[in-house]
């Protein structure tokens, strides 16, 4: 193994989230939900929150680390950084930025974290209301081509016609979401479960989409400290180390106007083949994933380009049956995911892969070894994350 590696070296000792609100429906700031959660992640790693010198966000955060430094009183702001990029493409990217600074030497302990008040700021879901549209849109918005469920809607639909895959893939990761969300008080979705008529039968957005494989609209906050495996051992909780991360991009995928020469992809393929290089496993050793939904048709190509199933094999290896913890083959986004537990960028994906790995998942699969975590399907530059015990 090479020495210029993050493997083993970096652990996840501290993880919170805020409570989870509809879109709009916080009480207080976003600048206040992100102290909450950093504050609160602390707590759960048993440190202090002024010994945190180090801050990483994504998906164009807005809370500076400048100003979150003065807040928490920290006296030493050694690093901050922000993973390029929108949507959830950059929540393992920026767990993977934090353990760079920290096997650098940069930082003692860094924090990643994300938050998200729509209601103070505005909606992610819906097209532009800008009087004036530039740039790619301009060749796609005169056309009605304006939403996140529409753009993501017209690569699915290649992939799915290029292989010849039905609905019931799609159904299925909606449904063990919104099953695993009934046993997690902490998700939105929590006492509202799906059944596969209620799928059926919900409105189409856009098609292959039905409303309940379209992701939340949500507030709060999310926060993860990481920090050296031999400080970590000296705080509470059992460290959960970081066995590879790997972020990036195809060829050509930002191209303008979907003019990507791969068209039907998540933007997982190079990604995973250093993922795995980095950590020295298959496929076959992962125990859980947490694999972002913007939509569900994102999360099917996703899985594929991890190598859990080739296309041909997407309508027999994704049922429910398979993703439902703890007995599935590939056990899929045990706290609800964006889809049924909150929508904060995919950044709860992460606390729940650290979950899992604690033991502590309010839908937990025995004896979890490696527990995975894919950031971002379809968006432009993706990341991955894997950790172990």
């Amino acid at each position: 193994m090479s020495d210029y590696t993050i493997k083993d070296k970096v652990a996840i000792a501290g993880i919170a989230e805020t409570a989870y609100y509809k879109r709009g429906a916080a009480p207080v700031s976003e600048f206040q939900l992100t102290l909450e959660a950093i504050i609160q992640a602390a707590a759960d790693a048993g440190m202090d929150v002024r010994d945190i010198d180090g801050f990483a966000s994504y998906s164009n955060d807005r809370n500076d680390p400048p100003r979150l430094a003065a807040a928490l009183g920290s006296p030493d702001l050694s690093f901050s950084n922000m993973f390029w990029g929108g949507g959830g493409g950059g929540g393992s990217g920026a767990v993977a930025n934090a353990s760079a600074a920290l096997v650098a030497g940069y930082s003692k302990y860094v924090v990643v974290y994300r938050g998200l008040a729509q209601g103070q700021f505005g909606r992610f879901g819906q097209g532009s209301q800008a009087r004036t549209i530039s740039g790619a849109a301009a060749y796609t918005a005169p056309y009605g081509l304006m939403s996140p469920a529409q753009s993501f809607a017209m690569r699915v639909n290649r992939f799915m016609h290029d292989h010849g895959i039905g609905q019931n893939p799609l159904k299925a990761i909606s449904l063990a979401s919104y099953h695993h969300a009934q046993s997690n008080p902490r998700a939105v979705m929590y006492g509202r479960p799906l059944t596969a008529e209620d799928y059926d039968n919900s409105r189409w957005i856009v098609e292959p989409f039905h409303l309940f494989d379209c992701c939340m609209e949500n507030d709060g906050a999310a926060a993860v400290i990481l920090t050296t495996v031999e400080r970590a051992r000296d705080l509470r909780q059992k460290p959960a180390i970081l066995l590879a991360a790997a972020q990036g991009s195809d060829y050509r995928q930002a191209a303008p106007a979907h003019n990507s020469p791969d068209y039907g992809t998540s933007n997982f393929k190079t990604v995973a083949k250093r993922l795995y290089g980095m950590a020295g496993i298959d496929p076959k050793d992962v125990d859980v994933c947490q694999s972002y939904e913007n939509f569900t048709g994102g999360v099917m190509m996703s899985l594929v380009e991890h190598g859990f199933c080739a296309p041909d094999e997407v309508e027999q290896f994704m049922t429910f049956e398979n993703f439902q913890a703890p007995s599935g083959k590939l056990p899929l986004n045990t706290s609800g995911g964006n889809l049924a537990e909150c929508y904060m960028h995919g950044l709860e994906l992460i606390t729940e892969a650290v979950r899992q790995i604690r033991g502590e998942s309010t839908a937990q699969v025995p004896n979890v070894d490696i527990s995975m975590v894919c950031s971002g399907p379809m968006v432009q530059p993706v990341s991955d994350l894997i950790l172990r015990k």
